[in-house]
C-alpha cells in the first residue's frame, strides 16, 4: 500500500495522455509544470497544440510592460519547443502589428504547422509576411484585421479545409484565387469586405458565411453546399447598384447548390429604403 501511495502515477502515465492533460491546461499553466521535477521539466516542450490570449500574462496598467512580457513569453516558448507543431492560437488585444509575429510565423512555416489562428488588437494592422504562403500542411486558417496579400507565386493551400477572414484587407482577385486554389475547402467565413463583388469556385465547399457589403455574389461551383448565412450591408452605392444591375439576381446566387439544407439571410439598411422597395428593385 505504501509503494502505491509513494508512487508518482501521473509522471508514469504515457505521454500522449499527459499531452492530452497538458493542452486543456491555459498555455502558461502547462510551461510552468516544468517546475514540479526533473521528470517534467520538457513534458510540455512537445505539445503540438499551442494557444495564447490573454491568460498568458500578468495585466498591468502599463501597456508596454503587457506587451513585451507576451511577445517575450510567446517567444521564449517557441525557442524551447521541441518537435512539430500542428496547432498555433494567438488571440490578445495586446499586441497590434508587432515584427516578432513575423519571426513565429517564420518558425511555424519549418514545423508542420496545419492550423493557424490570428486575431490581433485594434490598431496598426499587421501585414502577413510571405512565409505564411509556404505553409502547405494547413488545414485551418483563421485571420483577423490584417493585410493578406498573396505573392505571384502562390497558388494556393491545397490542404486548406476552413477559411476565415474577418476584416482582412485583401483584393477581390485575390480572394477568388485563394478559394479557388484549397480544393479541399469545406467551410469558408468571410466578414466585414466593402463593395465585394464574389464569384465563388469551391467543389467540396459545405459551410459558407458571408457578412458585409457585397455587391454581387456568384456561386458558380459549389455543389456541395448545404448551410449558408449572409448579412448584407445596404448602403447607398450598394442598393443602387442593386437597382440598376440586371445581372444581381438571386437565380444566379441560388441556382449552384441544388443540395442547399439552410439558408439565413439578413439586410441591413442604411438609408430609407423598405424590404419591398429593394425587392421590386432587384431582380428575382
Amino acid at each position: 500500500m505504501d509503494d502505491v501511495m509513494s508512487r508518482d502515477l501521473i509522471s508514469d502515465l504515457p505521454q500522449s495522455i499527459i499531452e492530452s492533460i497538458l493542452t486543456r491546461l491555459p498555455i502558461r499553466d502547462a510551461v510552468r509544470t516544468s517546475i514540479l521535477s526533473s521528470k517534467w521539466r520538457y513534458k510540455w516542450a512537445t505539445l503540438t497544440q499551442l494557444v495564447f490570449d490573454e491568460k498568458c500574462v500578468i495585466l498591468s496598467n502599463d501597456r508596454c510592460k503587457v506587451e513585451d512580457g507576451l511577445v517575450n513569453f510567446i517567444t521564449r516558448t517557441l525557442f524551447l519547443h521541441q518537435g512539430p507543431i500542428h496547432k498555433f492560437q494567438l488571440t490578445t488585444t495586446h499586441l497590434q502589428c508587432c515584427p516578432d509575429i513575423d519571426q513565429w510565423l517564420l518558425f511555424l512555416s519549418r514545423n508542420d504547422i496545419k492550423e493557424l489562428v490570428l486575431e490581433l488588437g485594434e490598431g496598426e494592422w499587421f501585414r502577413v509576411p510571405s512565409c505564411l504562403f509556404n505553409c502547405k500542411k494547413l488545414t485551418r486558417l483563421d485571420l483577423f484585421r490584417c493585410e493578406f496579400d498573396p505573392p505571384p507565386t502562390f497558388k494556393g493551400f491545397l490542404c486548406l479545409k476552413s477559411l476565415n477572414l474577418h476584416q482582412v484587407l485583401v483584393s477581390p482577385e485575390a480572394i477568388e484565387s485563394l478559394i479557388s486554389g484549397c480544393p479541399l475547402l469545406e467551410s469558408l467565413a468571410l466578414s466585414y469586405f466593402d463593395s465585394l463583388a464574389l464569384t465563388i469556385r469551391a467543389p467540396n465547399l459545405k459551410f459558407l458565411c458571408l457578412e458585409g457589403e457585397f455587391k454581387d455574389i456568384c456561386l458558380e461551383n459549389t455543389p456541395l453546399l448545404v448551410a449558408m448565412s449572409v448579412a448584407m450591408y445596404m448602403t447607398d452605392d450598394i442598393a443602387e447598384h442593386f437597382e440598376q444591375s440586371s445581372t444581381c439576381n438571386f437565380n444566379r446566387f441560388l441556382g449552384g447548390v441544388p443540395r442547399l439544407e439552410r439558408l439565413i439571410g439578413h439586410i441591413y439598411f442604411t438609408k430609407v429604403m423598405t424590404l419591398e422597395d429593394f425587392l421590386l428593385h432587384t431582380p428575382i
